[in-house]
């Protein structure tokens, strides 16, 4: 098995290092990539120091089986023919190819057969967020189909890459010491504060990271439902957490819902409220699976049931989706 890692400098390529270790991935070959800035950088791999090389457009990629790719969207779009034209598979990151009707877009508890018809060469990982809630609303959409969706993000530093993870503990140190914050990476100081925006504005006013939550949804749940999202930058550093809002066609029961999710596949159920446990960033990083409590009928739908989730967003929101979605694969 001959493995590449494009964006390997990254939060998330580094990631991608230390599941594909943890998880005894079978690989004979590993090849990292990364621009002028990272190329020549090395790092450790199974006790084997390992080299970045320079992305470029010739043939690095011949004989490669899986590609991960988080490099952002436009290098995705650019080298997408070069990383498949010799039959590797590209499971990418980014958000360039989410929507393209010949690109599945997959969450393996979800829909992983959709990752068996890809005629472009090409899986996408969804976003982050989507990824956390669709793994725990699909047990529930077992149990009644889900008509609506409302949900409100609370979303880590992380999601913005290595460098917001740095700014943001910069900033409470300079806040410390009496120094003016540096911002860069976020529209505004994040440090003590919450920020309702994350990526661009649209012309609905909702933003796009808003807007990769209603459409990628429908496209993994293969469902007609709407989903209205608020989405927020928090100043945690590494799990996103989101407060969660379902319609059902029929009414669901706390306990049908708890019983639901407790046995499903990337769900951890941590749901004791009266004893002060339910999911918290600060617990839920650096771990696997979605962690879920605070589930309670909505008093304003009568067929309805909010819950609380938690989880690790360079974890599941990115690096072992994507190698999951390879597992799959290579047992299929």
């Amino acid at each position: 098995m001959k493995v590449a890692i494009v964006g390997a400098s990254g939060a998330v390529g580094q990631e991608f290092l230390r599941i594909l270790e943890e998880r005894a991935f079978p690989i004979d070959e590993l090849l990292l990539f990364g621009s002028e800035r990272s190329a020549g950088k090395k790092y450790a791999f199974k006790g084997k120091e390992h080299e970045v090389r320079l992305l470029q457009h010739n043939d690095d990629f011949r004989g490669v089986d899986f590609a991960f790719v988080s490099a952002g969207g436009s290098t995705s779009k650019a080298f997408a023919e070069t990383i498949t034209k010799h039959g590797a598979v590209m499971i990418d990151n980014s958000s360039a190819f989410r929507m393209d009707e010949d690109v599945p877009l997959v969450v393996p508890e979800c829909n992983a057969e959709d990752a068996l018809v890809r005629p472009k060469g090409i899986i996408a990982n969804p976003n982050c967020t989507t990824i956390m809630m669709v793994v725990v609303l699909q047990p529930l959409e077992r149990l009644s189909h889900i008509r609506r969706i409302r949900v409100a993000s609370y979303q880590s530093a992380s999601g913005a890459g290595a460098a917001a993870m740095a700014e943001l503990e910069e900033q409470y140190r300079q806040l410390v010491a009496g120094e003016k914050p540096t911002v860069e990476k976020f529209p505004h100081q994040l440090a003590y504060n919450v920020i309702p925006q994350i990526d661009v504005f649209t012309d609905s006013d909702y933003t796009k990271e808003e807007m990769k939550m209603f459409n990628e949804t429908r496209k993994i749940m293969h469902t007609d439902a709407c989903c209205s999202a608020t989405c927020v930058r928090v100043s945690s550093l590494r799990s996103h957490s989101e407060s969660v809002w379902i319609e059902t066609q029929r009414p669901i029961s706390v306990e049908e819902a708890r019983r639901a999710i407790a046995a499903a596949p990337g769900c951890t159920l941590k749901d004791d409220p009266g004893q002060g446990i339910y999911p918290m960033p600060l617990e839920t990083a650096g771990h696997d699976d979605i962690y879920v409590g605070r589930i309670r009928k909505d008093l304003a739908c009568d067929n309805g049931l909010t819950l609380w989730l938690s989880g690790d967003q360079i974890r599941k929101g990115a690096a072992l989706n994507a190698v999951q979605i390879a597992e799959y694969l290579i047992s299929h």
